[in-house]
């Protein structure tokens, strides 16, 4: 009994540890394309958000920023009306979507 459960914390232990070198490989990008409210634009958050729509191959690629949502000093040129950013953060998947870990963001004007 005691070596099953004492497998199952080192499994736990292990599984962790991949997760965390996981995101440790996540690579840093810079991306260019239009910064959006995900609230007021995209209408898919119950709280301003930011994502960055990058075209890409004839495609629209989506990347949400981890970012404080309507706090963010650049939120209010965006929030009513998309513009074209950079965004360099570090890139990462979660459930089938992209995200943009610690950006920064510069608003073209």
């Amino acid at each position: 009994m005691l070596r099953v459960l004492l497998m199952g914390v080192c499994i736990v232990g292990l599984l962790g540890v991949s997760h965390v070198l996981a995101d440790d490989k996540a690579e840093t990008k810079t991306l260019k394309g239009t910064l959006t409210c995900t609230k007021c634009a995209l209408k898919e958050t119950k709280a301003c958000g930011h994502a960055l729509i990058v075209k890409q191959d004839g495609k629209e690629i989506k990347y949400y920023l981890v970012d404080k949502g309507g706090k963010e000093p650049y939120h209010g040129a965006v929030c009513t009306e998309d513009k074209p950013a950079t965004v360099t953060g570090k890139v990462v998947e979660k459930n089938n979507k992209r995200y943009i870990e610690a950006p920064k963001v510069e608003v073209q004007k």
